[in-house]
C-alpha cells in the first residue's frame, strides 16, 4: 500500500497509547502472512534487547534497542509507522514459523490486507 490504512494506523496508535500487548492481528505483507499479538514499540524493543543481551555473540547489538537516557522519543510525524509483533509466527502452508513465536517489526505501509485475531494453524 502506498498509504497505510487509517483504521490500522488507529489500532497501532491505541496499542501504543494503552501500552497493551493483548491485541491479536494477522497481516499480509509482501512474501508473508504474519499472525500474532501487537506490542507497544517500547515494550517490543525492551524484549528484543533482553534476548540480544542474553546472547554471547549478539549482546552488543542490544544497545540499538535501548532508548537513550531521555527515554523513547515519539515517531517523527506523530503517528506510528510500524506494527510490533511478539509471540508471532509467519504462516507457511499449515505451519507457523517459529514454533515458539517471534518478534517482528512490520512497516504499516507494507500491509496489503489484515484481520483482527491470531490465525490458528495445525501441523496434523
Amino acid at each position: 500500500m502506498s498509504h497505510p490504512d487509517e483504521l490500522l494506523v488507529g489500532i497501532a496508535a491505541m496499542v501504543e497509547s494503552q501500552h497493551s500487548s493483548r491485541m491479536s492481528l494477522t497481516v499480509v505483507v509482501p512474501g508473508a502472512v504474519i499472525t500474532g499479538r501487537l506490542a507497544p514499540e517500547a515494550l517490543w524493543k525492551e524484549r528484543v534487547a533482553e534476548v540480544l543481551r542474553d546472547s554471547e555473540h549478539l549482546g552488543h547489538f542490544a544497545a540499538a534497542f535501548t532508548p537513550p537516557h531521555g527515554g523513547d522519543q515519539p515517531e517523527p510525524g506523530g503517528g506510528p509507522t510500524h506494527l510490533h509483533f511478539h509471540v508471532a509466527r509467519i504462516l507457511q502452508g499449515s505451519f507457523g514459523i517459529p514454533d515458539t513465536g517471534g518478534m517482528y517489526r512490520v512497516a504499516l505501509m507494507d500491509v496489503s490486507a489484515w484481520t483482527i485475531g491470531d490465525i490458528g494453524y495445525s501441523d496434523q
